[in-house]
């Protein structure tokens, strides 16, 4: 059966093979950009933008996203009930206690970040408090646990850089093509014809597969947090009522951004949309988060 322990050293191997891969497919655009470009000097700039970009993320992304958040640190004085209720989950879990952060925002939702279990936040909101019963509140931060000792926050971190590292090698090999093209527009032969193409194509496919492969690996994180918390505590009822009135709230998420948005435990955004479009693949590829009917139903089949 699936544990919030062999998640997470699965997770991990995972980490690190998804990391080589992207690193891997970051030095062959680097490299064909450059070779486009007579350029080999965009292959140097993409492995140490990758490298600098991921360190900087691994350390201050949190407090990068808890400012923009606009979220506030709890004590247990604050609000002893949130806190007893998070202690207790992570004595179960096997965790540290993470700090506690308050949105004051009246839409439910809810969000974990931070680099490592010994690093790490979950940011409720004022209506996620106001809005969810006891249990339901419970299924919530077991989630968000599941994240922290899946190490999926890490994961994500790490991917929307390397993201962010491909869709720039693009976008400069684009206008590169339209404003830089001069000096290599005589000679070059067959070779630099058939490069050329290749990167063209590169230039306009990489970054498509690339935020595919980013959703998908959210979407597969967020179904795993669904199992772990459930596992957690053992009442996956009260995690699929949470989906349910999250998911059913009219109220806008007034600090969430595209950026932030695949933190949450359910999209601000996607919720809001038709349900018939969620149904359709080409839909269903670019959701951060997978359709919450999906999810509730899958809880709903655990036995626990």
């Amino acid at each position: 059966m699936p544990t919030l322990y062999n998640h997470s050293d699965s997770n991990k191997r995972k980490t690190w093979l998804l990391l080589s891969g992207f690193f891997v497919f970051i030095m062959l655009a680097g490299f064909v950009f450059g070779t486009a470009m007579d350029s080999p000097e965009v292959l140097y700039f993409a492995v140490a933008f990758s490298i600098v970009s991921s360190f900087i993320s691994y350390w201050w992304s949190d407090k990068i996203v808890l400012a923009m958040s606009d979220a506030k640190q709890v004590s247990f004085e604050d609000n002893k009930e949130l806190y007893r209720l998070v202690e207790n989950l992570c004595i179960t879990a096997g965790l540290p206690v993470p700090k506690i952060y308050i949105i004051n925002d009246t839409a439910p939702n809810a969000f974990a970040t931070g680099r490592d279990p010994e690093h790490a936040v979950v940011a409720v909101t004022a209506g996620l408090l106001q809005k969810l019963d006891k249990s339901e509140l419970e299924g919530v931060i077991a989630h968000e646990l599941s994240h922290i000792g899946n190490r999926d926050i890490l994961l994500a971190t790490i991917v929307t850089v390397l993201v962010g590292v491909i869709v720039l090698l693009a976008d400069w090999f684009r206008r590169w093509t339209f404003w830089g093209r001069k000096r290599n527009s005589e000679g070059g032969g067959q070779l630099q014809v058939v490069i050329m193409i290749a990167a063209v194509l590169l230039s306009i496919l990489a970054p498509f597969f690339a935020y595919m492969m980013q959703f998908a690996i959210s979407r597969k994180r967020e179904f795993a947090a669904d199992a772990d918390g459930a596992l957690l505590t053992r009442y996956p009822e009260g995690l699929a009522r949470a989906l349910e009135k999250i998911s059913a709230d009219t109220e806008p998420l007034e600090v969430a951004n595209r950026a932030t948005a695949h933190l949450y435990i359910a999209s601000p955004f996607e919720g809001k949309s038709d349900e018939r479009d969620k149904k359709s693949f080409f839909k269903k590829a670019f959701m951060t988060h997978p359709p919450v009917e999906e999810r509730i139903a899958a809880l709903r089949g655990i036995e626990i």
